[in-house]
């Protein structure tokens, strides 16, 4: 096996409650080394550029897809009307393939890795804030508006200022990071507090 892949054992201890005699039972976890995944990102990089002419981006192909849901709510003049959405019309093109791509090798990574579990509310939320479902699903939404908003309004997200732009060597793309970075501090700070996640 390369040495790039780390190959985990984990054992769950499952107590009896007769005899008190401890059963085993062991699983497998397959994990990749962030080296080799970021390297792998930067070759993708090249090979997105090479062959569609286009970096990677994740916003951009989303505000497309959106744009079908907004003009069944708005109409379809409306949407060809706002200026946000009539320089971007949705289209099978590039970026929303790649969206349908991510999605699914996530989906295929995370079953090879052994790491694909259904879970509508997280551990480390669950113990902060409780199991409400609503709650979760509120804050979920409201706060991938905040990003998406955010991330428009800089002109990229962190696919296409973190990796793409960076890549470039890009002075916007670094200040986004920056920024990114801080905010994530700041955030997981107010949100779950000094102690962090458990």
């Amino acid at each position: 096996m390369p040495r790039h892949w780390r190959l985990e054992q984990q054992r769950t201890t499952m107590a009896m409650p007769t005899d008190h005699v401890a059963s085993k039972t062991e699983g497998r976890r397959l994990d990749l080394s962030p080296y080799l995944v970021g390297a792998s990102i930067g070759v993708l990089s090249w090979v997105a550029f090479a062959v569609s002419k286009e970096p990677i981006g994740v916003t951009t192909p989303l505000s497309r897809v959106a744009a079908p849901v907004a003009a069944a709510i708005f109409g379809n003049e409306a949407v060809a009307a706002n200026p946000y959405w009539s320089p971007m019309p949705f289209s099978w093109d590039y970026g929303v393939l790649f969206l349908i791509g991510m999605m699914a090798g996530a989906f295929v990574s995370s079953l090879a890795s052994g790491t694909f579990r259904l879970e509508a509310v997280p551990r480390f939320w669950r113990g902060r804030f409780g199991g409400s479902l609503i709650k979760r699903f509120a804050a979920a939404f409201f706060a991938g508006a905040l990003m998406m908003f955010g991330a428009r309004m800089a002109g990229g997200c962190t696919s296409g200022h973190g990796i793409s732009g960076v890549l470039q060597l890009a002075l916007s793309s670094g200040l986004f990071i920056v920024v990114v970075f801080a905010s994530a501090i700041i955030g997981s700070r107010v949100v779950f507090g000094r102690r962090g996640i458990k």
